[in-house]
């Protein structure tokens, strides 16, 4: 989860504009990770020591890695246990916006260090997913106390929509919506805490997240695809309802899930919006506590 609220950091700081962010997030061609990349994550290389490479690989027929070994910046050790690293997705993020001219390695290195330090966080952090540090991240961004129903069930939304649907989404900030919405999938759940949840997105959106959650391509937000995004959202509620009774000790009820249902204004105002961007477009999820 850290690459997504990264994203976002990127952009509210204006390092990025959206256009950029969103090319470098769903590229049409996939990018690849390049070493020295790797190697300033890992703090073994400094941005000014990559560059030095790059010029001189420039001149020479030679890996990358070797010439990090001529230069002695790395050792061959160090340079196969790179090769051999399992790819963090915010250096395949970083990396799509240095290979687009975007950013330069020093402009990203110090991006992510300045992140890491905002929030306190560590390589191992990253590396592992801490949930604490998650939950601090994702609780500041949405504005939520530490801990609390809301951010439970957010935190839990996140990992199942990355389990279930994918990781290549950003979380944004849209304008309220003063309207009613309608055309939405609603579920209700009961027991001790009454929530209402609720998806929303335009037909194309729609197809793309049920394609994914099916497995199956689908493209018109028919009568099936509303039904994959309601098992999705019923998937969602029944573990969150797991956990809350594992947690809390109480039991919560699922209500069956409603389709092309609106969700009124006034619930609107009462609830958290979480807007997630994917390439096929924007998707809404609405929780009422």
């Amino acid at each position: 989860m850290f690459t997504q609220f990264f994203g976002n950091y990127l952009l509210s700081n204006n390092l990025v504009t959206c256009e950029q962010l969103s090319e470098a997030l769903f590229p049409k061609t996939p990018h690849r990770l390049k070493l020295g990349t790797i190697a300033i994550n890992e703090g073994l290389v400094t941005a000014e020591q990559v560059e030095i490479a790059h010029r001189k690989q420039q001149q020479e027929d030679k890996r990358i890695g070797d010439v990090m070994v001529e230069l002695g910046f790395l050792t061959s050790e160090q340079v196969e246990h790179l090769f051999s690293m399992q790819h963090p997705a915010h250096l395949l993020l970083g990396q799509s916006l240095i290979d687009n001219g975007v950013m330069t390695n020093a402009e990203f290195e110090k991006a992510l260090g300045d992140y890491k330090r905002e929030y306190s966080i560590t390589d191992d952090d990253i590396r592992n997913e801490n949930e604490m540090s998650v939950k601090r991240i994702m609780e500041d961004f949405y504005g939520l106390a530490d801990n609390s129903l809301k951010s439970k069930y957010v935190y839990l939304l996140f990992k199942n929509i990355i389990r279930f649907i994918g990781d290549d989404f950003m979380p944004i900030m849209k304008d309220k919506y003063t309207n009613d919405v309608t055309g939405c999938v609603k579920q209700a759940i009961g027991g001790k805490e009454n929530i209402l949840t609720a998806y929303y997105s335009d037909d194309a959106a729609a197809a793309g997240f049920a394609s994914r959650f099916a497995k199956e391509q689908l493209t018109d937000n028919d009568e099936y695809t509303k039904a994959c995004i309601g098992e999705f959202l019923n998937l969602h509620n029944g573990l969150f309802a797991v956990n809350v009774s594992n947690d809390e000790g109480h039991e919560l009820e699922l209500s069956p899930q409603e389709y092309n249902a609106t969700v009124p204004s006034d619930k609107i105002d009462n609830s958290l919006v979480i807007s997630l961007r994917f390439a096929f477009g924007d998707v809404d999820f609405f929780v009422c506590v």
